[in-house]
């Protein structure tokens, strides 16, 4: 044999063995199988029905001192998940009609009460004012640990509970000529939180 076919024969053994050599990273049982998975949000949604289209709890006008307004509303829970407790936030503005009230806010004249009906009696369950409300912590801010005493179940999806809160314009046996004229628009957020996560 010459040389020349020697060298090709070298060459071509060459190129055999690298090409089996690279063959042979695919020469092995393999299966492939591709899982999918989803993550659905669930919704937290709740609405205030109040006593009228607007929705408002309460809207009244020519109040004067000792006068007394007792309105029922409803916590609609229209989501998907439970609600384990409702934060209420309070902001009102006072018209100040005559420009004479000074540093005296009329939130401070007007008490709150949320109420329950328990054995057939109406029961206040918690009592504050305006100004004091739109100043508590966020802690002591949880309609349903008012109204439903801390329930464990809070407001589960799809349900509604009713609710009854009382305003006073406080007589306080003192002259509050300078509130007449005056008025006050009220703003209240119901912010509706979760139940703790869970193993699923």
């Amino acid at each position: 044999m010459g040389i020349k076919q020697k060298l090709g024969l070298g060459i071509a053994s060459a190129a055999l063995g690298l090409s089996l050599v690279g063959g042979g990273t695919y020469a092995y049982f393999s299966d492939t199988e591709t899982s999918t998975n989803t993550f659905a949000a669930g919704t937290l949604d709740i609405k205030v029905k109040g006593n009228d289209a607007a929705n408002a709890i309460i809207d009244v006008s020519n109040i004067k001192p000792g006068d007394t307004m007792q309105r029922n509303f409803k916590l609609n829970n229209t989501g998907s998940l439970d609600v384990s407790k409702v934060i209420l936030t309070t902001d009102y503005t006072v018209g100040d009609t005559n420009g004479n009230n000074g540093t005296d806010d009329l939130g401070d004249h007007i008490k709150v009460q949320f109420l329950i009906n328990k054995d057939k009696k109406t029961e206040v369950v918690h009592e504050t004012t305006l100004s004091a409300l739109r100043n508590k912590d966020v802690v002591d801010r949880d309609v349903l640990g008012w109204l439903l005493d801390g329930e464990k179940d809070g407001l589960k999806a799809n349900t509604s509970d009713d609710f009854i809160v009382k305003f006073e314009f406080v007589d306080n046996k003192q002259d509050q000529n300078k509130f007449q004229g005056d008025s006050l628009k009220l703003d209240w957020t119901f912010n509706a939180k979760q139940t703790a996560g869970e193993r699923r």
